[in-house]
């Protein structure tokens, strides 16, 4: 989350909306190495989603006796790589809604069957993560495997809901050359799997691009933004430096 001692918490979330267009209406916040307090902080300014990327870190903070009475409605999502070891680990955590990086058909079957054992009587929901510029270094499925892998949690994973695709991209995406290929390929893969599988467009969401990135994400095609420390800040100090004047 946000430096909430130098801007404060709510004032940093109202900065943020104010340059997220209606159009993207969701906005994931993330947790990672924040405390408590803090997230609590946020979920009383209307803050719902928060995303963290380490399984042990998230379990400490969702079994976290504050955050457990003061955040009912409170929506985790898992946005780290997860390991086939911490699948059953991370399927323990309270109000976990959704895992936004299956990338491999085996996770997902492992997946499946730890959310059934769990006894839910939802569906866990899921993002297939795409690797659109093909760095070694980033997860992710290429884009010639989106499709089967859509496929295989339909026809194999009752307790999965594939309702998005997701990529990062790039960085560093000089907009003066165009919009980000990586974003395209994305809107052309949802075109692409609706198509095949006669799925509405409407049901498959994007989610794309990091902190520094996420306008142009939205004025390409995203439905989800997930915003860290470092944007909200600096998306706040002009804010902050007009009231001061």
């Amino acid at each position: 989350m946000w430096r909430a001692a130098e801007l404060g918490v709510g004032f940093a979330l109202r900065a943020v909306n104010e340059r997220v267009p209606q159009a993207a209406p969701r906005l994931g916040a993330v947790s990672k190495t924040r405390p408590a307090d803090m997230v609590i902080e946020a979920y009383g300014h209307g803050q719902r989603t928060f995303g963290d990327n380490y399984v042990q870190e998230l379990l400490e903070k969702t079994s976290n006796p504050k955050i457990l009475s003061s955040c009912p409605e409170i929506k985790w999502h898992f946005i780290g790589h997860l390991q086939k070891q911490n699948v059953n680990k991370l399927m323990a955590v309270p109000n976990l809604f959704m895992l936004q990086t299956v990338d491999l058909a085996k996770l997902a079957d492992k997946v499946n069957s730890s959310w059934q054992k769990k006894g839910s009587t939802e569906k866990l929901t899921v993002m297939i993560q795409i690797n659109t510029d093909g760095e070694d270094s980033k997860h992710g499925l290429p884009p010639s495997g989106t499709i089967a892998m859509v496929e295989h949690i339909k026809a194999n994973c009752p307790s999965l809901e594939f309702v998005r695709l997701m990529t990062i991209g790039s960085f560093g995406h000089d907009l003066n050359q165009g919009p980000n290929p990586d974003f395209q390929v994305l809107v052309s893969l949802r075109e692409e799997l609706c198509k095949k599988l006669s799925i509405p467009a409407d049901q498959v969401e994007l989610n794309m691009g990091v902190s520094m990135d996420f306008q142009h994400a939205i004025e390409v095609g995203s439905t989800n933004v997930r915003i860290g420390n470092k944007t909200a800040a600096e998306l706040a100090a002009p804010v902050a430096a007009a009231q001061e004047r």
